[in-house]
């Protein structure tokens, strides 16, 4: 199942990275059939900072290219379905050129970049796949015959150095585990550090809230738990500083308001309404929530969600406390059956602001 999320990552990952190069464009649609580019990228005259600052993948946003990343090594006809698209963007770059009655000369073609985590010695063969003789590249980036205008980065071949950092990141296996522990090591100045840590994050969150993970999910979740925990780690840390200088519960509502805007993408007026009640909460209590809880579950407690039915109010009630507490202990599964002869507008406000304690006593006299 860690193809779409991969998708959605990978595409966000180098827009993030581009975005201060030039204009990024992630899955834009090509005719004549309907079909997407991952990552589309035009680089700017004067960028915001450096390409050197992204090592070879700064080299490679030099020109107007597309990026196609795949999770997988891809197949030959995959190969060639990306092939099929760099021809539909040459296409429409040289109608549009020939409408404005410009030039389209071939150093303005664009270059097409895929990103895969291994390359078998049959693919580069096959394609006619070559190093680049002027060691200009290095090793793990092949180039196909020069008309092709193509690139084939063998990820798990690319030197372990920080010019080739922001692309190992995008590997699998030891690759990635080793590239997401320099990322982790960066100062906390590095200007893409932060964020980056933030979007793995997320890419954990994601893969740890779906269902029949497979050994490539569960082997995913350990690369990425670094990063997730430096993240979880220093955005707390972030959350008290500004608890001091500016009030706890103003630095606590901060906190909540940072959490939610990673996980979710943004803070809608739902969320944000719902954040007054959730600081109600113990900071560690709402951290393990802010964390775990779907978008859904958190305006079911906090917000103005309705439980459906009898079975979903018990399996709602059942992770939340869960969530809450960090485990459902007897205790508390014992309390259960009591807490739902109450009425949800009744038993909301017991789970989210009484204590473990508080609420097995107050279950004991229903």
């Amino acid at each position: 199942m860690t193809r779409k999320p991969h998708d959605q990552f990978a595409k966000q990952y180098l827009e993030e990275l581009l975005a201060p190069l030039g204009n990024v464009e992630t899955s834009r649609e090509i005719s004549p059939e309907i079909r997407q580019v991952d990552v589309w990228f035009v680089p700017t005259p004067s960028p915001a900072t450096a390409p050197e600052n992204l090592g070879l993948l700064g080299r490679m946003a030099t020109t107007a290219c597309l990026l196609e990343p795949f999770r997988n090594p891809p197949s030959p006809a995959e190969i060639l379905d990306c092939q099929s698209k760099l021809n539909s963007v040459r296409s429409e770059m040289r109608r549009k050129a020939r409408r404005e009655r410009t030039s389209f000369p071939e150093t303005d073609w664009p270059h097409l970049w895929i990103l895969s985590p291994s390359c078998s010695t049959r693919l580069l063969n096959g394609f006619g796949a070559r190093l680049n003789q002027s060691g200009n590249w290095g090793d793990g980036v092949y180039f196909l015959p020069e008309f092709l205008k193509t690139g084939l980065i063998a990820i798990n071949q690319l030197p372990v150095t920080e010019d080739t950092l922001w692309l190992r990141v995008l590997g699998k296996r030891g690759t990635q585990k080793q590239a997401i522990d320099e990322l982790v090591a960066l100062p906390q100045q590095n200007p893409y550090r932060q964020t980056i840590l933030q979007i793995l994050a997320n890419w954990r969150i994601t893969i740890n809230e779906s269902d029949n993970l497979s050994e490539q999910d569960r082997e995913l979740l350990m690369n990425l738990s670094p990063a997730y925990l430096k993240w979880q780690e220093e955005t707390l840390e972030q959350g008290k500083r500004q608890g001091i200088q500016e009030g706890k519960l103003e630095g606590q509502r901060q906190m909540a308001e940072n959490f939610l805007r990673v996980r979710f993408g943004e803070l809608d007026p739902e969320l944000a309404s719902a954040i007054a009640p959730m600081l109600q909460l113990p900071p560690q209590e709402l951290t393990r929530l802010l964390f775990n809880l779907e978008r859904e579950e958190l305006l079911l407690w906090f917000g103005n969600l309705p439980i459906q039915d009898d079975t979903s109010r018990q399996e709602t009630v059942e992770r939340f406390l869960r969530v809450r507490f960090g485990e459902l202990d007897p205790e508390l599964a014992s309390a259960i059956a009591p807490m739902l002869q109450l009425s949800p507008q009744e038993l909301t406000p017991l789970l989210i602001t009484l204590s473990r304690e508080q609420l097995l006593e107050r279950c004991s006299l229903l």
